[in-house]
């Protein structure tokens, strides 16, 4: 930005004191990949049916999803530690941000071990006071310590809807785990159901940051950036974890299992349509997760919480490399008149369009989901607009000719679909001792509406006519600004830290 070449390589301190790795850095980073290792072991002898069961000891049990969920945290909380070891030489209180780091990892790994619903619910509350914590690592900068609150807030009303669904069930039930929970999921009253889907649902929407919970998440970039990665590649998912962990108790309502499905079809499109009105990376980031973990809760509404967790463990992988690389994306511009208008032209749309069609046709052929009249016909929607998305998104850019561009996307995004669906197969091998991994359900009138309200909505979007409206506009530009304490008043301040 100010045309001054940094130095790539690290020399001293400000002070004058030679720059050293600590040794907490050193041993979190080195324990955490240790971690990694042991459980991607565990996990592809489950995928390949090495284990004939798993074990389980006092308030834990082990499971395919267990196994998954230690593979994944451990993998990003490696990744960011390795990048933070860097990022975070010569800051202050640099041993407290790894000892954070590795404690939300650990209380990650326990939440998905934990059986007995209390050790559940402490863990998914110690899991969001760790991470308010690391939203307000800087200890002197006011507005980090004002998201913390803010984030903070939140997560203990998600934790307290949680212990409320926890005691409703223990009441009904007797039971005091969450395997017994699931095991009378179907046996529980009407009304009782209804009631505790809609606080776990409502839990997970805060986790995950959907609309209109959004708030702590777009006043959290006052986190230091790995902490970002970590939390939008790995804290928000938590939503997701919580329905499937709850399964047999959410969809025994399926007015419950539609309302989630329109839930996570507003946030979809909600988080697309604030990230357009964004001007600085991390927002847009904040934005797309909001969107990503819309489309996450839509999956499990639909019944296919294999495919919700297969969602979030590549959106982990995506979102951690955008945000640990979100440095080299930062420049100062204004706009342009000749500026792209992405215009793809007849031939661009047909090959827009036909790549749509033919990936969901690989989607269904992979993993033979949307052949039948369910919900899974809407999970192939799903697929088929993302596909389309991301082929637009591809034909629109001017770096390469139009024949590369045209000719690249089939080669490029069809195997892309075909990886994705043996993904959802090998996360469906995980998770085969899942008590309800997948409970597609029958398609409804209230199906019909949130699918063509959606798909209104969407091409809305994607052709650009809610441009047409400044009151959208400002009603985005709302939407999206954060408590005033986060905000910054002068970018200088940033030096202090």
């Amino acid at each position: 930005m100010t045309g001054q070449k940094q130095p790539t390589t690290i020399g001293e301190l400000p002070g004058g004191e030679p720059q050293t790795d600590a040794l907490t850095p050193v041993a979190v980073t080195r324990l955490t990949w240790a971690l990694f290792v042991a459980s991607l072991g565990g996990t592809v002898g489950q995928a390949l049916g090495w284990w004939t069961s798993l074990p389980s000891v006092g308030p834990f049990a082990i499971d395919g999803l267990t196994l998954l969920l230690w593979a994944v945290v451990t993998f990003f909380a490696g990744i960011v530690n390795s990048y933070s070891r860097r990022y975070m030489a010569g800051s202050h209180g640099i041993e407290r941000f790894f000892g954070r780091t590795f404690g939300f990892t650990l209380v990650v790994m326990v939440l998905a071990a934990a059986d007995h619903a209390l050790l559940f619910a402490a863990a998914w509350l110690a899991m969001g006071l760790v991470m308010a914590d690391l939203i307000g690592h800087v200890r002197g900068w006011p507005q980090a310590q004002s998201a913390a609150r803010f984030a903070r807030r939140y997560f203990l009303a998600s934790s307290a809807l949680l212990a409320v669904s926890i005691a409703v069930l223990w009441w009904e039930t007797g039971a005091t785990t969450v395997a017994g929970f699931a095991a009378a999921g179907e046996s529980l009253p009407a009304t009782t159901a209804f009631a505790v889907s809609g606080t776990l649902v409502l839990a997970a929407m805060i986790q995950s940051a959907l609309l209109p919970f959004h708030g702590w998440l777009l006043g959290s970039m006052t986190a230091p950036t790995p902490a970002s990665a970590l939390m939008h590649a790995g804290f928000v998912n938590a939503g997701g974890i919580l329905l499937l962990r709850f399964s047999p108790v959410v969809t025994a309502e399926p007015s419950v299992m539609l309302a989630i499905v329109l839930v996570g079809a507003v946030s979809a499109l909600g988080g697309k349509l604030l990230k357009s009105v964004q001007t600085d990376v991390k927002r847009r980031l904040g934005c797309s997760t909001v969107g990503q973990m819309g489309f996450m809760i839509m999956q499990a509404g639909l019944g296919f919480f294999g495919a919700a967790i297969t969602h979030l463990i590549l959106h982990g992988f995506y979102k951690a490399y955008k945000f640990l690389s979100a440095g080299s994306r930062v420049e100062r511009t204004s706009p342009t008149a000749d500026s792209d208008d992405g215009a793809l032209g007849p031939g661009g749309v047909a090959v827009t369009l036909l790549s749509a069609i033919a990936g969901g046709a690989v989607f269904a052929a992979v993993t033979g989901k949307g052949t039948g009249f369910d919900s899974g016909a809407l999970l192939l929607l799903i697929v088929v607009l993302t596909t389309l998305h991301a082929a637009r998104t591809s034909l629109s850019q001017t770096a390469l000719s139009a024949s590369v561009r045209i000719a690249a996307v089939p080669l490029v995004f069809l195997p892309a679909i075909a990886l994705y669906g043996a993904a959802y197969r090998a996360v469906g091998a995980v998770l085969r001792d899942v008590p309800l991994v997948t409970a597609p359900a029958e398609l409804t009138v209230g199906h019909a509406v949130v699918a063509a309200a959606f798909l209104l909505a969407y091409f809305a979007i994607e052709t650009g006519a809610y441009r047409r409206s400044r009151r959208l506009y400002v009603a985005l530009l709302n939407a999206t600004r954060p408590p005033s304490a986060t905000l910054l008043t002068a970018t200088e301040d940033y030096n202090e830290y």
